[in-house]
């Protein structure tokens, strides 16, 4: 059984944030300060598992990593 349920983009996220030294909550934090939209834990697990779209917000993550839009989801 597969216990991982994050996307591909979702492993990439979590992978830059470990490479960054920088927690999920501080992305949260940034994307709400950046967009003006609430993101909070439960909001971005849908989002990094694939159950919620949620386009300014994967644009707000990827402009924040520097993650390129090759990456799927």
């Amino acid at each position: 059984m597969n216990s991982c349920k994050f996307t591909a983009f979702g492993l990439r996220v979590k992978t830059e944030l470990l490479r960054r030294g920088m927690s999920q909550r501080q992305l949260e934090e940034e994307i709400t300060k950046n967009t003006g939209l609430n993101c909070d834990n439960g909001y971005m697990y849908k989002i990094l598992t694939g159950q919620r779209a949620a386009p300014r917000i994967v644009k707000a993550i990827r402009e924040i990593l520097n993650i390129p839009e090759t990456t799927t989801e």
